[in-house]
């Protein structure tokens, strides 16, 4: 019986996807639940898994192309579980692969790329998963061959790729991720009036309160580690409940004013910036958001990140200091009209009553949408974490 294998039925919020990888290729026995191809988003990786046991019998949709929710992708045969094997053979000489052993490491486009620029597959390295040969690992090592030219190529036209003194060059396809952030922020700086405020935090109380516990901590709670980030979330769930503006949005004509605190954090992954969500940030403990922050960056690694863990959020924080930023100007994430910019923590001279003390400090930058947020309201949020992550006491005593 013959399979549909259908793309992922996409929230309102994504039109379409782009075929990223097939994991398995025409004529490969599948098992059911397994992987067959990945669907690139504006947002996230969406994998297609098998419904059944089966041989893939035909794609449909090629690497690269566009697709839209539940359009068809290819073919699986539950039938032909048995002759498997013998399938293989013949779907590898239409395929016009160079050998057998490179099938199952290579992608179609990366395939078809090897052939065209007489590459050996096997010496191209893989990035994909399990060691798979995507098209931009295809594309790379064309781009670093040492000999350029066909299987028709005499050996004197077998030249360099590029000359001794040429400045090389590598051209690869924007992701949909890229892209779409790109596209977010310059629609948020051509729509909003946007400004960003400034202050700085002396680190040397929260410092020290990590020291004492960080241990206990994590012995405590199951290993999860005491870190800087559940603070920064605490403190800015408390002045966003001081400060409602901050954490409100502009739908058309309305303010729409929310009675949560859902976090975005900023996490970089391969494919670019991602912000998952803190959902509900307000009620979860010191651990539960350092876990959740944790979580969220093993997946934004694996590409693992789904779309409900990106979709909304009522304010966001970005950690440019775990790079090395000491002072920055975030953008922020619209609809959203506030994002704060955490940055390099570093000691500085500071006057103290009267006398100078080296102290470990950190800019603090609070971007914002000044249609909706007027100074007043940013620079009195500003101070409000300052003084709760200057004296974290009063995170607990709720003052």
């Amino acid at each position: 019986m013959a399979i549909e294998i259908k793309a992922p039925a996409f929230p309102e919020s994504v039109a379409d996807g782009t075929v990223a990888t097939w994991h398995k290729q025409v004529g490969e026995a599948v098992k059911r639940d397994e992987l067959i191809v990945d669907i690139e988003t504006d947002k996230v990786v969406m994998e297609v898994l098998a419904e059944a046991d089966g041989v893939l019998t035909e794609i449909v949709a090629n690497e690269g192309d566009t697709v839209l929710s539940a359009q068809l992708l290819g073919r699986l045969d539950t039938d032909a579980v048995a002759t498997a094997p013998a399938a293989a053979p013949a779907a590898q000489a239409s395929a016009a692969a160079p050998a057998a052993s490179d099938e199952a490491i290579l992608s179609p486009a990366a395939r078809k790329i090897a052939a065209e620029n007489a590459l050996n597959p096997a010496a191209i390295a893989g990035t994909g998963k399990d060691g798979r040969v995507t098209k931009e690992d295809a594309v790379a090592a064309v781009a670093n061959k040492p000999a350029a030219g066909s299987t028709a190529a005499t050996p004197a036209a077998q030249a360099p790729l590029f000359a001794a003194g040429d400045r090389v060059e590598k051209r690869v396809p924007m992701t949909r991720l890229r892209t779409k952030v790109a596209e977010r922020l310059v629609e948020a700086q051509s729509s909003m009036a946007m400004l960003t405020t400034f202050n700085e935090v002396n680190m040397k109380p929260i410092m020290e309160l990590r020291s004492k516990y960080k241990d206990l901590f994590e012995k405590t709670h199951n290993g999860v580690r005491l870190g800087f980030m559940s603070f920064f979330v605490k403190a800015a769930v408390e002045a966003l409940k001081r400060q409602p503006g901050v954490n409100a949005s502009i739908d058309g004509n309305d303010i729409v004013y929310h009675g949560y605190q859902d976090i975005g954090v900023a996490v970089s992954s391969d494919r670019g910036l991602v912000v998952p969500v803190l959902r509900n940030a307000e009620f979860m403990s010191l651990a539960e958001i350092e876990g959740g922050i944790n979580a969220y960056g093993r997946k934004a690694k694996d590409g693992k990140l789904t779309l409900e863990e990106m979709t909304g959020g009522t304010f966001t924080i970005s950690n440019g200091g775990v790079f090395g930023s000491l002072l920055s100007t975030p953008i922020v994430n619209p609809p959203q009209t506030a994002i704060l910019g955490m940055h390099k923590i570093q000691e500085r001279p500071m006057a103290v009553d009267g006398e100078v003390v080296i102290l470990p400090m950190m800019y603090l930058a609070l971007s914002y949408d000044h249609r909706l947020i007027d100074g007043k309201e940013a620079v009195t949020f500003l101070v409000t974490m300052k003084n709760l992550l200057e004296d974290p006491a009063r995170l607990l005593l709720d003052i």
